[in-house]
């Protein structure tokens, strides 16, 4: 079934557009519930079963002065969906036998062993094990996140902030760099270069880490960060003394102050809605793309789409093999840990009824998943962001309506 019709809300139209498959109409009625209810500005969702498309929604605005509509082809920053992402393209280098996940971080990246973290294992950045889950040292200015090769050098010579390999802090920017060094060193290439070249580019998935070029951003929503978010709202806290003990680390608010030391110092909204945002690498964070790519990805993840398969099926199983489950210290949230992916975890990020789900959720409402049992591929995309610590209300509501039609 097309889709083109008008949401009259909130004293605004919202244009929404799309595909639905028969049996699959209470993902539309879920589409346009979130317009009338929820503070939805401009949004996308799709789904893939078994392969096939069944549903691919957009519609909104692009910008939050409703003077672009929200189109086919809008892409939206997405967060921390890119973990999830990222992580499927890791363990695509675990299937091809080009990492060990049970080897130490310095065997692939000799410098990494210095300051203490020679016995760090690829397992724990997969897992947000490895007890470096900010930046402390003082050898970067602001805004030397944008500066890749200055980012592995702090890397380098941080030392952990506890035992490696025991409690799970989450590696809020951290993760994509320690992994894309490590895919640089067995590939020549970081995870942007690679996801184009093995991923979004054989599925024609719109999704980017990095290296957008003109035409590609002139199709970004701007994005709305909502500042009550706690991340956000840590950004303006003054630093805290350094802890000088393990246990003083082990602290979310003082984690989530230096998680933004080295971040620039212009308003949130600004970075994000900037050139140096769509075209820098950052693998945990800096990912653009829209629920249809997002989708494709994860159906290819669990399956196969359009003749391309992204891992096999003994890598997926032990890709969903669960790490730990525990209340990771920067958010304070519970997180069932797969490799380089969430695990279905409801209170935090849900995923269905699957328990088996994984993927990951961005910050402010996106979410990427698969269902590895009924070859599933969910996304859900916005651009006004929403403050609560889990997916939010408007993803819930739109996988429902998926699975009570499967």
């Amino acid at each position: 079934m097309d889709v083109s019709e008008t949401i009259e809300a909130r004293g605004s139209s919202y244009a929404i557009s799309g595909t639905v498959a028969e049996g699959f109409e209470r993902v539309l009625e879920a589409f346009r519930e979130n317009f009338r209810v929820e503070e939805e500005l401009g949004a996308g969702c799709s789904v893939v079963v078994d392969g096939r498309t069944v549903v691919d929604l957009w519609g909104g605005w692009a910008r939050a002065d409703q003077s672009q509509p929200w189109d086919k082809h809008s892409t939206v920053c997405m967060m921390s969906v890119a973990k999830g992402v990222t992580g499927i393209a890791f363990n695509m280098l675990v299937d091809r036998g080009l990492v060990d996940i049970d080897k130490p971080v310095a065997h692939y990246w000799p410098e990494f062993a210095q300051a203490g973290k020679q016995d760090i294992l690829v397992r724990w950045l997969l897992d947000h094990r490895a007890a470096i889950p900010v930046l402390t040292t003082d050898v970067m200015t602001p805004g030397g996140f944008f500066d890749y090769p200055a980012y592995i050098k702090a890397l380098e010579v941080q030392e952990p902030l506890w035992e490696p390999g025991t409690r799970a802090a989450y590696h809020v920017h951290n993760q994509g760099f320690l992994l894309g060094e490590i895919m640089r060193r067995v590939t020549g290439e970081t995870v942007g270069p690679f996801l184009r070249k093995y991923v979004s580019g054989p599925l024609g998935a719109e999704y980017m880490i990095g290296g957008m070029d003109e035409e590609e951003q002139s199709h970004v929503a701007e994005v709305l960060p909502n500042t009550g978010a706690r991340l956000f709202a840590a950004k303006d806290q003054a630093l805290p003394e350094k802890p000088t003990t393990p246990e003083g680390w082990q602290d979310g608010a003082t984690l989530r102050s230096f998680a933004f030391l080295q971040n620039p110092q212009e308003p949130w909204h600004t970075t994000m809605n900037s050139p140096i945002w769509r075209t820098c690498e950052i693998a945990s964070g800096s990912g653009h793309g829209n629920a249809r790519g997002v989708a494709r990805i994860y159906g290819a993840a669990v399956g196969s789409v359009d003749g391309v398969s992204l891992l096999s099926k003994d890598r997926l199983e032990a890709m969903l093999v669960e790490q730990h489950n525990q209340i990771e210290l920067l958010q304070d949230r519970p997180y069932h840990q797969g490799l380089g992916v969430l695990l279905n975890t409801p209170a935090a990020v849900y995923m269905g009824p699957n328990p088996r789900s994984f993927g990951h959720h961005g910050l402010g409402g996106s979410i990427g998943f698969g269902d590895p049992d009924a070859k599933l591929g969910f996304s859900y995309c916005c651009n006004q962001m929403h403050a609560v610590g889990d997916n939010g209300p408007r993803a819930r509501r739109l996988i429902e309506s998926v699975y009570s039609n499967i």
